[in-house]
């Protein structure tokens, strides 16, 4: 399971990393950071589900504003376009729908993690 941990710390930290050069960069790494902390403390057998929820909390209401994007992006006549790194640049949605996405990677880990922690604490 440790390994697990890592791997989750090390991608939440790479995808930080990966901000550096983004148009807002000021929001887009602290979300991930954060991510990475929770990774680093659940390697070492901390879990801090109220932190948890408050950040899933506040990840599922950041992605509020993403929905327009999303939307935009499946019906859209290529959806194949988000994976294109020209294709951003021409459309909006494109850069909405990964930042969607990625609030959704964080939240999916952080639903993994409350219910390990509470499995752990049920054994």
């Amino acid at each position: 399971m440790k390994f697990l941990h890592v791997f989750f710390a090390l991608m939440f930290l790479s995808f930080a990393g990966l901000q550096y050069n983004d148009p807002d960069p000021y929001l887009w790494i602290p979300v991930y950071l954060a991510m990475t902390v929770v990774c680093v403390l659940a390697y070492f057998g901390k879990f801090y589900r109220l932190v948890n929820y408050l950040l899933i909390a506040g990840y599922v209401l950041f992605s509020l504003i993403y929905i327009p994007g999303v939307i935009d992006w499946l019906r859209s006549p290529d959806p194949m376009l988000l994976f294109s790194e020209v294709a951003k640049m021409d459309y909006l949605y494109i850069e909405e729908t990964r930042e969607f996405m990625g609030l959704m990677i964080c939240i999916a880990v952080l639903l993994w993690y409350v219910r390990f922690e509470k499995k752990q604490a049920g054994s």
